[in-house]
């Protein structure tokens, strides 16, 4: 496993096993990525219940129930799209903490107001916690991808405190 995210990974699970917390992911661009690499952790079934790789529309309705309306209306990289992947995670499994990653990883895809490296994020709890947020990454689709998983596990810290 990379290094750097190997470290991230590392933090993000100690801290879940300090607060006696277990995290879910549902994840579009990353495909997976942060699933992995907190799976990859030796006893990653301390902290880590499952993950959703929501790719499609389709998947993200029929998965984790987020409305057809809103994808439309907004988009799939949204605010509020990842806002209802997140509460889809959090009904959806066991867990206590949800990550959830939607975005625009390249090379085509883009647009004027969605350019492509843009990258929505959200990150909620159980007690009706949550928090938003969007960037902007440069680099090819391994190098949005890559910072977007950094990005979502560092928000994973930022939410537990």
């Amino acid at each position: 496993m990379d290094r750097e995210l190997e470290q991230w990974a590392k933090r993000v699970a100690e801290r879940l096993l300090l607060e006696q917390a277990v995290l879910v992911t549902a994840e579009s661009c990353t495909g997976g990525w942060v699933a992995k690499v907190m799976t990859d952790l030796p006893g990653s079934s301390g902290f880590f219940d499952r993950g959703f790789v929501t790719y499609s529309n389709e998947a993200k309705q029929e998965m984790l129930e987020v409305s057809g309306e809103t994808l439309e209306q907004r988009g799939a990289v949204s605010d509020a799209v990842v806002r209802e992947m997140v509460t889809g995670a959090l009904n959806h499994s066991r867990a206590s903490v949800a990550l959830s990653v939607s975005g625009i990883a390249g090379p085509g895809g883009g647009s004027e107001g969605k350019p492509v490296g843009t990258v929505c994020f959200a990150w909620g709890d159980r007690e009706g916690g949550m928090v938003s947020r969007h960037c902007c990454f440069e680099g090819d689709r391994e190098a949005v991808r890559r910072q977007a998983v950094i990005q979502a596990l560092q928000g994973v810290l930022d939410l537990l405190g």
